[in-house]
């Protein structure tokens, strides 16, 4: 009786168990391009400013502006309290708007979406730290077909499509390896998405940066690897390998890198 009682344990704990993470797609070259065409129509519409700059005319708080970042935030589960927010905001003619919260997250998010990247392989989220803790933890399950590998800064030249994530916190972590460490915490960080690699810079769009889409310029060493930032900018903690359409069936060894210029 009583071994009859432990194997009906087992058998209902088995039934509850919950089943183990779906494989990640592996998605055609077409959804990279047009993950870097969106990101460059993005930010053409934002007037193509660029972080060297002064800063340009358009802004967040531009009322022209209002459907554009309301389409990232709706990318987004977190959207609806942002959204509503900024309904009001801009129903009232307020010139606040989309002050609060930091939409760069929703950006990359709203980026992949259109891209048509599955939620299974690229989860939108509000934050940057979320997404990566979902990247990075796909990364560890499912090395040979994780469409998005973390690498340290010093491992990696940046590549078109890549993405480049540093830590604006007062203590920043200084490996992507810590971050698996604390997975689910909240950080601020900020990630960019590469879309130019020239001698001495990579070149790469991000949300919310001066209130608008923008390119910002990344200077780095002659190897091609991301040099530290000056005083009071956020840190270099993770390079991500895009490796959309790079993944069997569709990856060829004759396929080259596609274009850094």
């Amino acid at each position: 009786m009583r071994r009859a009682v432990l194997l009906l344990g087992a058998l209902l704990a088995a039934c509850a168990a919950p089943p183990p993470p779906e494989p990640p797609l592996s998605y055609p070259p077409s959804a990279r391009e047009r993950m870097l065409r969106i990101a460059a129509a993005e930010w053409a519409d934002w007037g193509r400013q660029t972080s060297e700059a002064p800063a340009g005319t358009e802004s967040e708080s531009d009322p022209r502006n209002f459907p554009r970042v309301l389409a990232y935030w709706q990318a987004v589960p977190e959207g609806s309290g942002p959204i509503a927010r900024n309904r009001a905001l801009f129903r009232d003619g307020s010139p606040d708007l989309w002050r609060e919260p930091a939409w760069s997250a929703a950006f990359v998010s709203y980026v992949m979406r259109g891209a048509g990247i599955g939620a299974r392989e690229f989860p939108p989220s509000a934050a940057h730290a979320f997404y990566l803790d979902a990247l990075i933890a796909d990364a560890q399950r499912f090395p040979a077909t994780a469409p998005f590998l973390p690498y340290e800064v010093a491992e990696r030249a940046p590549r078109v499509g890549d993405l480049v994530c540093a830590d604006r916190s007062a203590a920043p972590l200084a490996s992507w390896r810590d971050r698996a460490a604390e997975a689910g915490r909240f950080r601020p960080m900020h990630c960019d998405i590469v879309v130019r690699v020239t001698a001495g810079a990579v070149e790469a769009i991000g949300g919310n940066v001066r209130d608008a889409v923008t390119l910002s310029r990344f200077a780095t060493d002659p190897s091609g690897r991301l040099l530290p930032r000056g005083p009071g900018q956020p840190t270099w903690f993770a390079v991500l390998e895009n490796r959309l359409g790079r993944l069997p069936p569709w990856f060829s060894p004759s396929r080259n890198e596609g274009p850094t210029s």
